[in-house]
């Protein structure tokens, strides 16, 4: 796959879940953020995030996944315990996985995210509507 992936989560133990599973998934962690200021400094470098919503800054993980997708390309995926609170926001994402969340539902994640493959019936991940059109919107990225 090749692609860089942002972890934004502000607790350690789920953002140490979420890398092992990523890297089982042949992609690579370039960062984990807490919170905007570090999710920013590194955004120029990835291709997808994966944003919680409540974060060590506040409940800022919405409009972190809307700024890494607007000015950065970023296919943002949310991880919340609370997808009610995406509001608006979902549409700058991709999909959400719920928490407690299992690794095929990240996995299935990533790979729509690259594109490798459609979303399959996973329990735990929901693509947004919105998303099938902005993949390919996002195409230049990777």
């Amino acid at each position: 796959m090749g692609k860089k992936v942002l972890i934004v989560e502000d607790e350690i133990f789920v953002a140490l879940e979420i890398e092992q599973i990523v890297e089982d998934a042949g992609l690579t962690v370039r960062a984990i953020a807490a919170d905007r200021e570090a999710a920013l400094a590194v955004a120029g470098e990835c291709d997808i995030a994966l944003v919680d919503l409540n974060l060590r800054d506040g409940p800022t993980g919405t409009a972190i996944g809307k700024e890494l997708a607007s000015r950065y390309g970023i296919r943002v995926i949310y991880v919340t315990a609370n997808p009610a609170q995406i509001g608006e926001a979902k549409a700058a994402a991709l999909g959400v996985v719920t928490k407690p969340f299992r690794a095929p539902c990240i996995t299935a994640a990533l790979r729509f995210a690259t594109g490798e493959a459609p979303v399959d019936a996973v329990a735990g991940f929901t693509p947004f509507a919105e998303a099938h059109g902005s993949l390919s919107e996002m195409g230049s990225r990777g």
